[in-house]
């Protein structure tokens, strides 16, 4: 299910709103929120959604606490408020929010279709969406591949082959690029990566680990 999770942002909760049940408010104010998930999660229903983001590994783009009373879910269905007991339908204007510090991504995970998604543009962030210490493939085009630079010596599974040789394990996310850092991919760039790693190919164990090596350079 594609869903946005937002929390109260503790600096901004002037009236200290934050866990308490929907009857205890006079309305939901998105502008004391903060959006902490929005991407492809493995859950049918919002009470799997909580039971996943209460878990000891809910998600690697999950950048929240725990999901408690006043967290607000966005899926196709609406906005739902969560409440001591269930969810409770709401308005909730997402406009309202202030986002200016993600950066939109095409999230991509062995075995599966490439996802859009959002994440902070924070060097902690990336390295939890990876599962690791980052590594930039750059592409021709201004964008490049995050992946875990040490993904094959923790015996990850191959993810997608790469042009010119060579294959990326473990989760990786597509990136734009700006002369300083890392900006949201255009809908170009978008369409243009989820076509080329749309199919998600068979990669062996055994092929992932051999494709490993190094160079040395010796200086005389």
């Amino acid at each position: 299910m594609r869903m946005k999770i937002y929390q109260i942002d503790p600096s901004k909760d002037d009236l200290r709103v934050k866990c308490r049940s929907f009857k205890e408010i006079d309305e939901v104010d998105p502008r004391i929120y903060k959006k902490v998930f929005d991407a492809e999660a493995d859950v049918k229903h919002l009470e799997g959604a909580f039971s996943l983001f209460n878990s000891v590994d809910p998600h690697p783009l999950y950048f929240g606490n725990a999901m408690t009373v006043s967290d607000v879910v966005v899926t196709d269905y609406g906005a739902f408020y969560c409440d001591i007991k269930g969810f409770r339908t709401i308005d909730f204007d997402e406009s309202l929010v202030n986002s200016s510090d993600n950066i939109r991504v095409l999230f991509v995970e062995p075995h599966e279709e490439p996802h859009v998604a959002e994440i902070p543009d924070t060097l902690a962030a990336k390295q939890q969406a990876v599962g690791g210490y980052i590594e930039f493939i750059y592409n021709p085009d201004e964008t490049a591949l995050v992946g875990d630079e040490e993904a094959k010596i923790k015996c990850k599974e191959g993810n997608r082959y790469l042009d010119g040789g060579g294959i990326i394990a473990g989760n990786f996310f597509v990136v734009g690029l700006t002369e300083d850092g890392c900006r949201s991919l255009t809908d170009e760039e978008v369409k243009k990566y989820m076509d080329k790693y749309k199919e998600a190919p068979d990669i062996s164990q055994e092929e992932t680990d051999a494709d490993v090596g190094f160079s040395m350079i010796t200086m005389v």
